[in-house]
């Protein structure tokens, strides 16, 4: 049974940084494309970044290009989320995501993960 772990959410003033990591087991995890996700309105939750199974191929959705990075530890089974110049509307829980894949990060702007952790909370405050 695929779990996956959040942690590293908290209260941050506006200009700061955090760091998300992601604990995943039950899972090979070099075999899984590794994400973060967010609620939106309108919308259960969107994409925010997604790196592929290899980690050569990375994606971001635009409103935090430049700004975040998404990067995985295949010897730890742990993705992360570092976060910088954070703004207000970055308020969010924000949940991984793993998908057992060989698609290219750029996939998942348009398609959603199969296994879901149960987020931790990222607070900005201006």
């Amino acid at each position: 049974q695929v779990q996956l772990v959040e942690s590293g959410g908290g209260l941050v003033q506006a200009g700061g940084s955090l760091r998300l990591s992601c604990a995943a087991s039950g899972l090979t995890f070099r075999r899984y494309a590794m994400g973060w996700f967010r609620p939106a309105p309108g919308k259960e939750r969107e994409f925010v970044a997604a790196i592929s199974w290899t980690g050569a191929s990375t994606a971001y959705t635009d409103s935090v290009k430049g700004r975040f990075t998404i990067s995985r530890d295949n010897a730890k089974n742990t993705v992360y989320l570092q976060m910088n110049s954070l703004k207000s509307e970055d308020t969010a829980l924000y949940y991984c995501a793993a998908d057992q894949s060989l698609y290219s990060a750029t996939y998942y702007y348009t398609h959603d993960m199969a296994n879901w952790g149960k987020g931790t909370l990222v607070t900005v405050s201006s």
